[in-house]
């Protein structure tokens, strides 16, 4: 859906309101806050935690998960250790790089083909996927220079959330938003993957960064928008940001070169954060940055 602009005014009491709650005030004034936050930020269908950090963005930063702030895809970890394996799940994917299945469908059936409960798959990525070793600076320094962090995947909400709350401790899922798919887990412990909507990769990252902006719309100057990634899932996110950090050695850049999308390669999320202060100090421009590497 479209998620419709507020006035600035009523925007900004809304905003403050959560803020309210999200600071858990008085219990005076608790009830009222969670009533008009029910009501006034009902419509808002991808920005459920609307706080005073994001009333005065100087920049907003999207980004892709699995691959890109872990150093491991936990959906490839687990299909790999325990469903079709590495080699059919490699070769699965050749048909979706070459065009002859969609991702979504061969996501599904590599998914499909792990044969564990779905509590042990998260009690599996815990144990194994690690963090992009920069990551967490820049965490902190978003949260430092209220700069908002979004994680927009095609991969799988519950398992993402575990991770960073694993990695980063339990109060990042309150400052990270994460716009992903959802799992059905039925009762006998199998699951399903639900996807987020009807397109070819299951969760169409544009549509979902295009509905998030309209929170910024209101400012001006408007924030630089970043996306960082890593996979041709992330290719549409990218033409919806101002500028794109693809990961070094990964398939987004290959598919960037052949149509012709600005990026900037990185190896580490340290790479990014030098790069986004520069652009929010105004040190650089996107264009200046654009086409190289951050390394």
């Amino acid at each position: 859906m479209e998620v419709a602009a507020l006035p600035t005014p009523l925007y900004n009491i809304i905003s403050y309101v959560i803020m309210l709650v999200d600071a858990k005030t008085t219990a005076f004034l608790r009830p009222l806050a969670l009533y008009i936050r029910s009501v006034c930020a009902a419509d808002f269908e991808l920005a459920p935690r609307i706080n005073s950090q994001r009333i005065m963005a100087k920049a907003v930063i999207f980004s892709d998960f699995d691959g890109t702030i872990t150093w491991q895809d936990s959906n490839d970890f687990l299909a790999d250790q325990y469903g079709l394996g590495q080699a059919a799940r490699r070769r699965l994917f050749e048909g979706v790089i070459e065009g002859t299945t969609s991702f979504r469908d061969g996501f599904l059936q590599m998914l499909e083909s792990i044969r564990l409960p779905f509590d042990q798959c998260v009690s599996k990525v815990r144990e194994h996927v690690q963090l992009d070793p920069g990551f967490k600076d820049m965490y902190e320094w978003t949260r430092r220079e209220g700069v908002p962090l979004v994680v927009i995947s095609s991969g799988m909400r519950p398992l993402i959330e575990a991770l960073l709350e694993q990695l980063l401790g339990h109060e990042a899922l309150q400052q990270i938003e994460v716009i992903a798919n959802e799992v059905d887990v039925r009762q006998d412990g199998t699951w399903c993957i639900r996807y987020r909507d009807e397109s070819e990769h299951g969760h169409d990252k544009s549509r979902s960064i295009a509905a998030c902006k309209q929170r910024w719309q209101h400012l001006e100057p408007a924030p630089v928008y970043f996306y960082c990634g890593d996979g041709i899932s992330d290719l549409s996110a990218a033409k919806e940001c101002d500028l794109l950090f693809a990961k070094s050695g990964k398939d987004l850049i290959s598919f960037c070169k052949k149509q012709d999308v600005p990026f900037r390669e990185f190896n580490t999320f340290d790479d990014v954060l030098s790069a986004v202060k520069r652009v929010v100090a105004g040190e650089a421009s996107v264009t200046e940055l654009q086409g190289g590497s951050a390394a």
